[in-house]
């Protein structure tokens, strides 16, 4: 059963307010990196992705965080613990299978008290999440969904509405030209609590295309709130690499450093260690304790920590996790994932789109 819902003057005038983010996913589409470290952990320039979407929520006042996980969640907690580090109190609720993104809501009804918001564990944005509030609050309906706009809505879920913005239907990943909208869904929910008690327990079940189709049916009010906000699903290679180019180049803020000394625009960790012939940038980012040696390069690349490279060689667009060593006069090319604590030898070129984890060998 659900807790009683709070009115929304409560939640614009700083009442508690909680947020729920879908953090089961495996990740497929980012191994290996995440063989090993589930897919919120992922760093984004040395800080795991949750933990910024986590800093997110606690500047828009939120005070409570359910995690609805599911893969490797002991490397979450172990990492986050109670939340109380950061302002927030966390509660952890694992699913024994795959619930979806509604099921997955439904199985942590029990913490949930009042409005609350709903996040993917994988969208990098510059939402305000106070503004939402406030849009909820004028619409009064039984949840607000964040939209954007896209050159090309075909590959998402389209969202059309009325000029009120109440939504009138909803179409998944329409062919192109038969688009209703260019506006999609961007994967970020303020709902009111009573949205659960249209989910059934215990079922795997997509709130995006069941779960808001079914209120829609019922006369359910549910809002648009469409934005130009900086929109990012960081669930693929290529766009993680993308949003630390973003970043770098100043199309996103979130209070990131960059470094001096490298070829700009880069970032260093702590404790790395650079010699002074190697090349290091453009839209290089390199993780804490990283050694990059005599004649080596790193461009366009990002490096997690405790990396080395060893002298002459080249990561040129690559993504290589934790503990790799690049042997001297080694070569990884653009496209490639290493996992970690894999070992490339001397001299090996790794060739373009090389996907290898910590039990291959690095090709010859």
């Amino acid at each position: 059963m659900t807790g009683p819902a709070r009115n929304h003057s409560d939640v614009c005038l700083g009442g508690f307010l909680q947020a729920v983010i879908l953090v089961g996913g495996e990740g497929t589409r980012l191994r290996p990196l995440t063989y090993v470290t589930p897919k919120p952990m992922v760093p984004l320039f040395g800080v795991p992705f949750l933990e910024r979407t986590l800093l997110r929520l606690k500047e828009a006042g939120v005070d409570e965080v359910i995690l609805a996980a599911g893969y490797l969640p002991g490397a979450i907690r172990d990492h986050f613990g109670d939340g109380s580090a950061l302002g927030l109190k966390l509660t952890y609720v694992v699913e024994e299978t795959p619930l979806g993104t509604a099921g997955a809501l439904r199985n942590v009804a029990e913490h949930i008290t009042g409005p609350f918001f709903v996040l993917n564990g994988d969208v990098l944005t510059s939402l305000d999440l106070r503004q939402m509030i406030e849009f909820h609050r004028a619409k009064g309906g039984l949840g607000v969904l964040h939209l954007i706009r896209v050159d090309d809505p075909s590959p998402f879920g389209c969202v059309a509405h009325d000029a009120d913005g109440r939504i009138t239907h909803f179409v998944e990943k329409p062919p192109p030209g038969t688009e209703p909208t260019n506006e999609i869904n961007a994967g970020t929910y303020l709902l009111e609590a009573s949205v659960l008690d249209a989910i059934e327990p215990g079922k795997n079940v997509s709130i995006e295309r069941e779960t808001f189709p079914k209120l829609l049916a019922s006369g359910a009010p549910l809002y648009a709130y469409t934005t130009d906000d900086y929109w990012l699903d960081v669930g693929r290679p290529e766009q993680y690499v993308q949003a630390h180019r973003d970043v770098l180049a100043g199309k996103l803020e979130i209070g990131v450093t960059k470094t001096s000394g490298v070829i700009a625009p880069s970032f260093v960790g702590e404790g790395t260690m650079i010699a002074p012939s190697a090349v290091v940038g453009p839209y290089a980012v390199l993780g804490a304790r990283v050694r990059i040696e005599d004649n080596a390069i790193v461009r366009n690349s990002i490096v997690w920590d405790d990396v080395v490279v060893g002298t002459g060689a080249l990561v040129e667009g690559a993504i290589l996790a934790s503990r790799v060593h690049v042997g001297e006069r080694a070569s990884i090319a653009t496209g490639c994932v290493i996992g970690h604590d894999v070992e490339v030898e001397p001299g090996v070129s790794v060739p373009p789109d090389t996907r290898l984890n910590g039990t291959q060998a690095a090709p010859t």
